[in-house]
């Protein structure tokens, strides 16, 4: 049975039938717009887009993948916020002919890592289209608590960094190159596992600024050191590549394009070609470039006060200084910095 067969509100139905109803909905699914409680008063909101053969392959990512994936990247924007995930509204565009169980699993990685996050879908949209698209928006709920924004850095703050950095990046590269070891890594690149709770943690530590790694961690950090006006510094020595992207380099070799421009999307064939860039800074391994310059792993970098005590899952990567811009090990990064639509 394709999407087709069932019509728009059958279609629907389909989907709502399978998303739980969260303790903050008011009114749920069903009505013109749904309704939720705001205890602080104040709502954090990010949107996403993804468009199939820009963002995702069908052949490289399965449905649950994809929706799990289109909710991780909105969720995580409202985690680096330090706020908690609360709601999710997705529309969804698609040709007639799309298989209904494929919608479903879909819909089932969205909820799945809505679940993850402690967030629930409460409404949405459908569209026929020629290809397959997901608009996502994600709430979220500060808590009481003052929003942790790009621009609060200041000279001799810590650099620090929670979640996994350029497996992703890996993932792609592997992808790209018709492998699918080790399957960490491509797994990592289908469906990032954003650390969704570091965020409210990071707040209540006194983060002075923070981000999500959606586009690289230089391009990213380089957000956060133009908005605070100051210059942050990478120390590579900090930066242990694991024991997967070790054997993912050394798999790839010497012929295969590394990836570091970052996967913030899912490209083609011509497009991966045109992303990634066969020359990579002297002195530094393909592994400490995806470290560097990968995206979508969705990890949390944040700035805090030199001197205060971080849990275990927070390592401390830079520093901020006086200064515009961002250094890695003091040098200006030569090459790019991380994924942007429109180069």
């Amino acid at each position: 049975m394709t999407v087709g067969d069932l019509g728009e509100f059958g279609f629907i139905a389909a989907i709502a039938a399978r998303l739980p109803r969260g303790a903050r909905t008011v009114i749920g699914i069903g009505d013109d717009a749904a309704v939720l409680a705001t205890p602080d008063g104040r709502v954090v909101a990010t949107t996403d887009l993804l468009v199939e053969a820009r963002h995702f392959r069908r052949d490289w990512s399965g449905p649950a993948d994809i929706g799990g994936k289109a909710a991780a990247r909105n969720l995580a924007d409202v985690a680096a916020m330090g706020a908690t995930p609360v709601a999710l509204l997705v529309g969804l565009a698609t040709p007639g002919d799309l298989p209904v169980a494929w919608a479903q699993d879909l819909v089932s990685g969205i909820v799945a890592e809505c679940g993850r996050a402690g967030a629930t879908v409460v409404g949405g949209d459908v569209s026929s289209a020629d290809t397959i698209m997901l608009a996502a928006t994600a709430l979220g709920d500060l808590a009481g608590r003052e929003p942790v924004t790009r621009a609060g850095a200041r000279p001799g703050d810590l650099l620090a960094v929670t979640g996994v950095l350029g497996h992703a990046a890996a993932g792609l590269a592997l992808l790209g190159a018709g492998l699918t070891e080790p399957a960490a890594l491509v797994t990592a690149y289908r469906w990032p596992r954003p650390p969704y709770q570091a965020g409210p943690e990071a707040a209540a530590l006194g983060a002075t600024s923070m981000i999500d790694v959606s586009d690289g961690l230089v391009a990213d950090t380089g957000h956060v050191a133009e908005a605070s006006g100051v210059l942050i510094d990478i120390d590579t020595a900090r930066l242990a590549p694991g024991s997967d992207l070790l054997a993912a380099a050394a798999r790839l070799g010497g012929s295969a394009p590394p990836g570091r421009a970052g996967p913030a999307d899912e490209p083609g064939p011509a497009d991966l070609a045109r992303r990634v860039d066969p020359a990579e800074p002297a002195g530094l391994a393909r592994p400490l470039i995806w470290m560097l310059t990968g995206g979508e792993d969705h990890a949390l970098a944040a700035t805090f006060p030199s001197g205060t005590v971080l849990p275990a899952h927070w390592t401390v990567v830079g520093q901020v200084r006086q200064g515009r811009g961002v250094r890695v090990d003091g040098q200006v990064f030569l090459g790019r910095p991380g994924w942007d639509h429109f180069i």
